[in-house]
């Protein structure tokens, strides 16, 4: 009977920090779905697109064809985030071969999510949207520095029309001052 009161009492220790480890992951794969989101509403902002595609090639090392076969497999630029962030945990990074794994782990059978793939890849979904929220982060960050050079430009061009009529007017008012009435 003794054995048996302590017996459960470890099952239920166990059944509660599993429970608590699969509510963390789903916390983990909801922040990884946000910020794949994210990422995908950055590329639907004006010039989005193709700063996502750049910022996409420079964090992880990748060509136009690679982010376009992605995209023909109807990935949305998020989920191309995650799969390039996994391949480049296996050995040999980001190959055909780890990037065809990744896809075939997630499309199934049986169909994965992206917490399943990571772990069976040794990895974490906390890992994996460190590298998404960087490329997000990055995007938005240039997007800023373009806007506000663009802002000033538009500034400045405004500032000159300004200056140039202001001196139009002034040399308008000097010829009219030189030439008085009779």
């Amino acid at each position: 009977m003794k054995y048996m009161a302590l017996y459960l009492m470890v099952g239920l220790a166990l059944s509660a920090a599993s429970y608590a480890a699969a509510e963390d992951a789903t916390k983990d794969e909801q922040k990884l779905e946000r910020t794949s989101t994210d990422v995908d509403e950055d590329a639907a902002r004006p010039e989005g697109q193709k700063n996502v595609e750049s910022q996409l090639k420079s964090e992880y090392k990748v060509d136009d064809a690679r982010i376009q076969g992605l995209r023909d497999q109807k990935m949305g630029y998020g989920e191309i985030s995650i799969a390039l962030a996994l391949a480049s945990k296996l050995p040999g990074g980001i190959t055909d071969a780890n990037v065809a794994k990744i896809m075939a782990e997630r499309n199934g059978p049986p169909k994965m999510g992206w917490g399943q793939v990571a772990k069976k890849n040794g990895t974490t979904v906390g890992k994996i949207n460190g590298r998404v929220k960087g490329v997000d982060t990055a995007v938005r960050k240039h997007e800023k520095v373009e806007g506000k050079a663009h802002e000033k430009s538009e500034k400045s061009e405004h500032h000159d029309k300004a200056e140039r009529a202001e001196r139009s007017e002034k040399a308008e008012r000097h010829e009219k001052s030189e030439h008085p009435k009779h």
